[in-house]
């Protein structure tokens, strides 16, 4: 239950939705001139120091601003984002390429793989219960500014060359949601904070797999979630 005003939630809101378009901490002025929330900016702050409290945002040492926490996002993802309807451009190019490789279970999990990189701008990933993975996509994540720093890439690197503990982190998070969300500041590696990784989980020819995308916590959630299940959809039509 989400333990938050209705203020404060159309708040949340607007400070995640500007950072995901900035990767900038965001500052009561911002929000008052970008978005309608029909309070003074003092009204602003005050509640922001409230959601710093509760622990939905965070103050950057070196800036006035606040930025989301993971338990932000997650309430974000899970009861706060209003998902995008896929155009029938999007269903039918990414159904073309995953249907054209189902009669082989390697060549599938490729395909899939670089279908999320292609659609989600970021790093596609796919992992069959053998653990072998499949990715795709490694020259998007240069064009997102947490991967600038070379710590963090070079540790997205090292995790994505451990398979097991690529596994272990999907099974980590497990839960009844059709598309699952794991938070860089959840794994315990400070140079992995600015990730997140974003999949599903299905059985396509006997074989158990889970399939997503590795990129910045800044995902743009309103297109990823709902192309994410597609993806899930399309492969959970796919028989032996």
């Amino acid at each position: 239950m989400i333990d938050l005003t209705p203020r404060q939630i159309q708040i949340l809101r607007a400070i995640i939705d500007e950072f995901i378009e900035t990767a900038e901490p965001v500052g009561s002025e911002t929000i008052d001139k970008k978005y309608n929330i029909g309070v003074s900016p003092a009204t602003i702050r005050n509640e922001m120091v409230q959601l710093t409290k509760q622990g939905y945002l965070y103050k950057p040492h070196s800036s006035a601003g606040r930025m989301p926490t993971p338990q932000a996002m997650r309430l974000y993802v899970n009861e706060l984002v209003k998902e995008k309807s896929l155009t029938v451009a999007d269903e039918i190019s990414a159904k073309e390429r995953i249907w054209e490789s189902r009669n082989d279970l390697d060549d599938l999990m490729k395909s899939i793989a670089q279908v999320l990189a292609e659609k989600t701008q970021a790093l596609g990933l796919a992992l069959l219960d053998d653990e072998e993975v499949f990715h795709s996509g490694y020259a998007n994540l240069l064009n997102m500014p947490e991967f600038h720093d070379i710590n963090v890439m070079r540790n997205v690197l090292q995790l994505i060359e451990q398979t097991r503990l690529v596994d272990d982190i999907f099974d980590s998070s497990e839960s009844e949601n059709q598309v699952q969300v794991i938070y860089g500041a959840e794994l315990g590696n400070r140079d992995l904070e600015p990730i997140s990784i974003i999949y599903t989980s299905c059985t396509v020819q006997g074989h158990a797999c889970r399939v997503g995308a590795l990129g910045s916590a800044r995902f743009d959630y309103t297109y990823v979630l709902p192309m994410m299940k597609y993806i899930r959809k399309l492969m959970e039509e796919i028989v032996e």
